[in-house]
């Protein structure tokens, strides 16, 4: 990896701070001033510091952002704003994608990563991770929806869903409304807004609270996000 990148990668900046940095002779690589960014080194191997501090490389990158309307979940769009447009170049990696979709519209936790392993076994219908969604609906949501949810339900498209666990926190007759959460172990296209529409009533926002054991940190405004802590990073087994 160039060394200029190695740096931009591991929180000193754009390409131009970076620069500056080897300007000012602030950089050394295995106890040599280094004074060009085009210099190649072995991030996992070459000791690399900036005003005497050793830097770590970080071979995967985990990130929570809550993720607000309007962008969409993918790297690159022609026409919208996608959620990694929302990440700070100094915090920028290669490769780092969403894991899983939200929809345009709805909102709240999506983990970042660039680690493809972890992400698979999050996203495979095998390992059943857990989902939870809090939602508002057009209708009445019933006892006898969350018997058929724990059961599991057919939705459009003739698709089979596995048991799901509805739990009804607020309903109001004379609008028309409820208010629900709604835990899922698979990630089919649509899925919460196709189970509610399946039961004859409609998804009017959605939002996701946690994922994995992963809760949405509550500090995080909308279109913000962090590194996943430690503890974050072990429930998910991540490396």
């Amino acid at each position: 990896m160039r060394l200029d990148k190695f740096l931009s990668h591991t929180g000193f900046g754009s390409r131009k701070e970076v620069k500056e940095l080897l300007k000012k002779k602030l950089v050394q690589v295995n106890g040599q001033l280094e004074k060009e960014g085009k210099k190649v080194i072995d991030e996992t191997n070459d000791r690399v510091s900036v005003n005497d501090q050793l830097v770590q490389y970080k071979k995967y990158v985990y990130y929570m952002l809550n993720k607000p309307q309007g962008v969409v979940s993918a790297t690159e769009d022609r026409e919208h704003r996608t959620v990694i447009d929302l990440i700070a170049e100094k915090d920028m990696v290669q490769g780092l994608f969403p894991v899983g979709r939200l929809d345009k519209d709805t909102t709240g936790l999506l983990l970042l990563t660039n680690n493809g392993d972890l992400a698979h076994q999050l996203l495979s219908p095998k390992k059943k991770v857990p989902k939870l969604y809090q939602a508002s609906v057009s209708g009445i949501m019933t006892d006898e929806d969350c018997l058929i949810f724990s059961k599991g339900i057919t939705i459009s498209g003739n698709e089979a869903c596995l048991p799901a666990k509805l739990k009804i926190n607020k309903t109001d007759e004379k609008n028309n409304i409820s208010e629900i959460e709604l835990e899922i172990i698979e990630g089919k296209y649509h899925q919460v807004k196709r189970m509610v529409e399946a039961v004859g009533k409609k998804v009017t926002r959605l939002d996701r609270l946690s994922m994995g054991g992963i809760n949405l940190d509550q500090k995080l405004k909308p279109g913000k996000y962090r590194e996943l802590t430690q503890n974050e990073q072990d429930i998910l087994g991540a490396d």
